[in-house]
Parts: C-alpha cells; structure tokens; sequence
C-alpha cells in the first residue's frame, strides 16, 4: 500500500529530477550554442558540456528505471529490462563520475599555486589532455559497463534455465552476486576517480585558502574584491565535496545493502543517491559568470515581457 510519505518522498524525488534536468540541459544548450558560434571552447566548457549533458541522460534513465523496478518489484531480477536499463545507467553513471573528476583536477591545475615539476607540466599541458581526457573516460566507462553487464547477464541466464526452486534461493543468488561480484567491482570503478577527484578538491582547497590568508594579512585587502572571490570558490569546492562524497557512498552502499531500502525508504533513498546530479549543475550555473547571467536573463523575461506589453498597450 502506498502510504503519504510515499507519496510525498515520490513527488520530491520528481522535483528534484526536473530540476535536475532543467539545470543540465541548460549548461548544455548555453554552453553548446557559443561551442557552435565560436567553434572552439576552453577546456573548462569541453568538461561543462560533457558533465551536463550525461546527468541529463542520467537522470532520465534514472527516472524511467525507478518507477519500472518501484511497478515491477516482484519480478525485476528475473526480467530482461534489468540489463537493459543497467547498460545504459552503468555507462552515463561511471561517466558521470569521470567527467566531475576531471572538472575538479582541471580547477586544481588551473587556479592551485603549486611548484612542482609535475604540475607545472600539467598546466602547461592541461588544454590539450582534456579531449583525451574525456575519450578516456567514454572508454573506461563502456568497459565498466560490459562488466556490469557480464554480472547481470549471468543472473537472468541462470533463470532462464529454470535452476531456481522458488523466491529465497534466487533471492540467495542474487545477494551473493550483489555482495561478491557488483560490489567490489563497484568499489573499485568508483574507487579511482573518487580518490583522484578528493586528491585534487583538497589540493585546491588547501592553496586557495594559503592564498586567501596571505591576502588577509594585507592591511589593504581585508574587504578586497577578490578575496570574497576565493572565499566563493572555496565554499563552492567543499559544496561539491561533500556532494561527490555523498553520491559516492550512497553507490556503494545501494550494493552493499541489497534490497535493504524498499517500502516506504525506496524513494528517499533515491533521493540521496541523485541529490549531486540535480543540485550540483546550480552550483556550477551560479558561480560561472556567463551562466549566471544567461540564467538572469531567462528568469527576467517574463517581467520584460509584461513590460513591454504595458509599454505598447493604448492609454
């Protein structure tokens, strides 16, 4: 039976997806339209653009899939969507993971103050990686996927050979395969970008704040313009660290806790799990100054539009 919270936590996961939605596919359309225009972006776009456009997809597939297993719980496992939904969920979620991570090592070696010879050559270097950088992760991710999809396939072929005797012993395969094939092969697929995207936020982090520091220091910089900049950008960097940490746990611990969250707990645990998808693409749009103002410009149509019809309207 579907009780109010239910009900409630269902129409908030829906919310949040839209927004979502709304805010990816507004990097998107804005940043693709000047990629079209100029022909030619900076790296940080190439990434935007990339980030953007798989939370879009992700979140759409997300959606479908969740309402599909949520109507069709009894029998899930033991169907072909399963695998369907899980290539395509797979592949945009490693994606997604790749594609943040490289946002956050591209900020570290563009803004951090480091030198090391290492860095130093990655800054120089960084502009013309990131292609490389974003093919390397379609691929990683399409091998990930074939992976994932091994272990799901071996699940429905066991049904279809009918070597199942009834609910708790497919129940009992399925469990075993979560606990020792998807979970360390979630973990360690996760694992690797996780630690290089937390490796290169604290980086940034740690330097950002030796900057803001010193420039505190200065008797005539205490209230400087660009010391309020960095103080943005370093609560914009541990925004996302805490949600990047948080989409990640939330991965792991969906494997790891197997069917543990149904009921009533289903949808706020979806909740938690797409929370960095829908509300880190607003976080990006308000500190990138063209997004910004695009945004500002979208949400003052409709008073210009008003205004200009009781401009032209009779007396």
């Amino acid at each position: 039976m579907v009780g109010p919270f239910m009900i409630f936590s269902m129409i908030i996961y829906i919310l949040l997806c839209f927004l979502g939605i709304m805010a990816n596919g507004f990097i998107v359309v804005i940043l693709g339209r000047e990629w079209v225009r100029c022909h030619r972006r900076s790296s940080c776009d190439m990434i935007l653009i990339s980030l953007g456009a798989s939370r879009f997809c992700l979140q759409w597939v997300g959606m479908i899939h969740n309402f599909y297993y949520f109507l069709h719980h009894p029998h899930y496992s033991t169907e072909p969507a399963r695998q369907y939904f899980g290539i395509y969920w797979d592949f945009l979620n490693s994606a997604t993971f790749w594609f943040g991570t490289w946002l956050s090592v591209l900020f570290c070696v563009k803004i951090a103050n480091f030198t090391h010879p290492i860095f130093l050559w990655l800054k120089w270097r960084v502009q013309g990686l990131v292609p490389w950088f974003l093919l390397g992760s379609l691929l990683i991710s399409f091998i990930v996927t074939m992976l994932f999809f091994v272990g799901n396939n071996a699940l429905y072929q066991e049904f279809l050979k009918g070597t199942f005797s009834g609910n708790i012993t497919l129940y009992s395969f399925t469990r075993k395969l979560e606990i020792y094939y998807f979970l360390p092969l979630k973990l360690i697929t996760l694992s690797v970008p996780c630690s290089i995207f937390v490796v290169s936020t604290v980086l940034l982090i740690i330097s950002l704040r030796r900057h803001s520091w010193r420039m505190q220091q200065s008797a005539h910089t205490t209230q400087d313009t660009s010391t309020q900049a960095h103080t943005r950008a370093l609560k914009s960097l541990i925004s996302f660290l805490v949600l990047y940490a948080l989409s990640f746990l939330s991965m792991i611990t969906d494997v790891a806790v197997f069917s543990g969250f149904e009921g009533n707990w289903y949808w706020p645990w979806q909740i938690l799990i797409y929370l960095c998808t829908s509300v880190h693409p607003f976080i990006l749009i308000l500190s990138n100054s063209q997004l910004g103002g695009e945004l500002r410009k979208l949400l003052l149509l409709p008073k210009t539009f008003w205004n200009d019809k009781g401009t032209s309207s009779p007396t």
